[in-house]
């Protein structure tokens, strides 16, 4: 486990997937992650990070936001979630005050997720909600 300044978050998960770029999970952004922290404190239960940073090439690959999107900022994160906690989450997020969060809550239990971030306008509509 690398030590991380955020308590319950390994860096490995908040790093960068693509293995190339030299992500080391500290370029989350601070307040975001103190948020997070939060908020994972006041539900009660963990979150399993399927992507936080991404840097700009690989963002390019898997998200239709390209090169800017909102992970390659430090202040989005995707958790694994469905369900009845999927519900709790998404209504603290709202709560705590992330002003973006993406439902996506089809197909394989697995693979759904909600993403929270803390973007502000003119770059990123907020506060929004959406699905994929």
């Amino acid at each position: 486990m690398n030590v991380s300044p955020w308590k319950y978050f390994d860096l490995n998960e908040l790093k960068c997937k693509c293995g190339q770029c030299g992500s080391t999970g500290l370029e989350m952004d601070n307040t975001f992650m103190k948020m997070i922290v939060s908020l994972r404190e006041q539900l009660g239960f963990e979150f399993v990070v399927s992507s936080a940073y991404r840097c700009a090439k690989y963002n390019l690959q898997v998200a239709h936001t390209g090169e800017n999107g909102p992970h390659t900022t430090g202040k989005a994160m995707d958790i694994l979630i469905y369900g009845a906690q999927a519900r709790v989450l998404i209504g603290g997020a709202i709560q705590a005050g992330f002003g973006g969060v993406g439902i996506n809550q089809k197909g394989d239990m697995g693979g759904r997720f909600v993403h929270l971030d803390t973007l502000t306008a003119p770059d990123y509509p907020r506060p929004n909600v959406w699905s994929y």
